[in-house]
């Protein structure tokens, strides 16, 4: 595993040039752009917890943790910040309800499982299979339907404090068009924490819980400690309906493996170094295993961050030194529980305006995926394709077979899946236009200054 060149002086960076995996800045300058990538993956990373009832400081150690993991399996020549990911919400939403905690976290530890199974094939046998599969119409169709799919989810949150969920979410737009560089990059930690702010000064924080012994947010987060262990909990793999649940976690391995492509050609495009791409099956191998270690003790699942490439577009620093520092800060901060109470205690008002925003953008990176691919949709059975799975998502159609229940998620993936490739059956067939596969584009980050 390299160690880390000085670039340069180590204090500056010369026009055209970036700062490499395997260089970096000064220390002092090191800890400062990792810190940043703290910040920028804080106010995804914290949400996911706090929409799945999850321990906040738990799924802050192990994404700090699978960060770590991530650099060591990808020989530190990676950069990548692994956060919580937003395609889990909804599976482990569902999973909790029918079947508790336990088997949402059997869930997650599946998903990791898979994983880091299909990225073994992807380091042996290459992406070529990858990309048959998931060509860009069902890649798309599958992100989209994930994000889609929450909007349900962000209403019932907006209804129940309609003013502060509306002021979270103008915030969160407005720090978007205001501001350009690292300020617009992390609206929605922004937004969010306007919403807090509004939410504090209208009489929230004066509620009492009655879940938490009847006490106020504010004196929940007074008597918790600065320091102190995370909650940790084991995954049930013994309750009847665990098994059942599962089978609603396994479109989340299709966004995975999109994310986590995306991300490495991502990189290797911005650092005009293609020899990173031979890096893709250890990206999946190391998020897999993260993944599963996160689900095995009472975190949630990880992915690579478009944040974080947000600010390696901006700052020019690729180096993953800065990621050890990121990651090393994160598991600082989960060993406080005030960090955690304050991030228990976000009103619903906010929550609902900020997934208003999140839900949506989820779905906005899937139909990215189309326009970054130029997908044909004049072709018949790529039109099919992306309508029918985005109604059943939108729409949550459910299916139940004997003790599977299966959700809109699944479904749609299903869908995509059966009427891509069985409608490009018929269409050669028949001569009536079938749809020509391409490689899966790289998945860029949403937001960030114009070019």
């Amino acid at each position: 595993m390299p160690l880390w060149k000085l670039h340069g002086n180590g204090r500056t960076i010369e026009a055209g040039a970036v700062v490499r995996p395997d260089e970096r800045l000064s220390w002092s300058a090191t800890v400062a752009i990792g810190l940043q990538h703290v910040v920028a993956m804080f106010g995804a990373t914290f949400l996911v917890p706090t929409l799945t009832g999850f321990p906040v400081s738990t799924t802050l150690l192990f994404s700090g943790l699978g960060t770590l993991i991530f650099l060591l399996i990808t020989k530190n020549q990676l950069p990548s910040y692994l956060g919580s990911s937003f395609a889990f919400i909804a599976p482990i939403t569902a999973a909790v309800a029918a079947g508790g905690t336990g088997s949402a976290l059997a869930g997650v530890v599946a998903v990791g499982v898979l994983l880091a199974v299909v990225g073994l094939v992807v380091q042996f046998a290459g992406l070529r299979w990858v990309d048959a599969l998931m060509p860009p119409v069902v890649a798309g169709a599958i992100v989209a339907l994930i994000g889609f799919n929450l909007a349900p989810t962000a209403w019932s949150n907006f209804q129940l404090d309609p003013v502060t969920a509306t002021i979270t979410l103008v915030a969160i737009i407005l720090f978007a068009v205001l501001f350009r560089g690292f300020l617009g990059r992390i609206s929605i930690f922004l937004g969010v924490a306007v919403g807090f702010i509004w939410a504090a000064f209208t009489g929230s924080f004066d509620v009492p819980n009655a879940l938490r012994g009847g006490k106020t947010p504010a004196e929940l987060i007074a008597e918790a400690p600065w320091v102190g262990l995370p909650h940790f909990q084991l995954p049930d793999f013994v309750e009847p309906g665990t098994w059942s649940t599962i089978a609603m976690f396994l479109p989340v391995v299709l966004v995975l493996i999109a994310e986590n492509v995306g991300h490495v050609r991502g990189v290797a495009t911005m650092t005009e170094d293609p020899s990173i791409n031979k890096h893709t099956g250890r990206a999946l191998i190391a998020d897999g295993v993260a993944t599963t270690i996160a689900g095995g003790f009472g975190g949630s699942g990880t992915t690579t961050y478009g944040e974080n490439i947000g600010v390696m577009a901006a700052t020019r620093v690729y180096s993953t030194a800065v990621y050890w520092v990121a990651g090393l800060f994160a598991i600082l901060l989960a060993f406080s529980p005030k960090v955690g109470e304050v991030f228990n205690s976000i009103p619903a008002g906010v929550l609902g305006g900020a997934t208003t925003a999140l839900y949506g953008l989820i779905g906005i990176i899937g139909i990215k995926i189309w326009v970054d691919s130029r997908v044909d949709f004049s072709r018949p059975v790529n039109q099919y394709t992306a309508a029918v799975s985005l109604v059943i998502g939108i729409a949550g159609f459910s299916m139940q077979l004997g003790d599977f229940a299966f959700g809109g998620i699944v479904l749609g993936t299903v869908a995509a899946l059966l009427i891509y490739h069985l409608g490009n059956l018929i269409a050669r067939a028949r001569k009536t236009g079938a749809d020509d596969p391409k490689p899966l584009e790289p998945v860029g980050p949403l937001g960030g200054d114009p070019a």
